[in-house]
């Protein structure tokens, strides 16, 4: 997303933050209307209707003719039409959190649940147990099978609630065993 795309979002919902704004825009989106009648049926005061259009005009959410002393304005379709496609688009908005957010997050959540390569706490939340499982899950190889006792003593210089770790990688499919074996599950094949 451009920073002019951006400024003109962040614009929008500047103007759209406000509560008299949003039924202005709500009563426009029925029909074209006067600053006195938008006045009248907001219970508000015209200049401050007239404050209010100004803000949206400006952004290019409304327009106005003049009809003699009064003014008309409505609603610019156009602009939210142009705004949903080419600014309020799914693609677009993921542009506002770039993907190593997603990066940053998992590293907050090892630096707190992890300190000098142990785990000081298992996480509850099943988002972050996967982000420690997968940290966990480095230290073992593909290709080799693990015997339950020496999985449990690896598993215990990470942190002395092995049995949890343990059945952890299996839920979250990290590991598989079979007959008191583990080994590492590659992320292409299912579990």
């Amino acid at each position: 997303m451009s920073e002019e795309q951006f400024q003109k979002l962040l614009s929008f919902f500047k103007v759209l933050g406000n509560e008299s704004r949003l039924k202005i825009l709500g009563l426009l989106a029925n029909q074209e209307r006067s600053v006195g009648e938008l006045a009248a049926l907001l219970e508000l005061r015209e200049p401050t209707v007239s404050h209010h259009l100004s803000t949206m005009k400006e952004l290019g959410l409304v327009n106005v003719r003049a009809e003699g002393n009064t003014r008309i304005y409505w609603l610019e379709v156009k602009f939210l039409e142009s705004m949903s496609k080419d600014i309020l688009s799914q693609a677009q908005l993921a542009e506002l959190a770039p993907a190593d957010n997603e990066n940053r997050w998992e590293r907050k959540v090892l630096n707190t649940f992890v300190e000098n390569g142990r785990i000081t706490q298992l996480p509850a939340r099943r988002k972050k147990q996967l982000v420690i499982m997968n940290w966990v899950v480095e230290h073992f190889d593909y290709d080799v099978r693990y015997p339950e006792a020496e999985l449990n003593e690896r598993l215990k210089q990470l942190n002395p609630d092995f049995a949890s770790l343990r059945r952890y990688l299996i839920d979250h499919k990290l590991m598989a065993r079979e007959n008191n074996i583990y080994w590492r599950i590659p992320p292409e094949e299912p579990a």
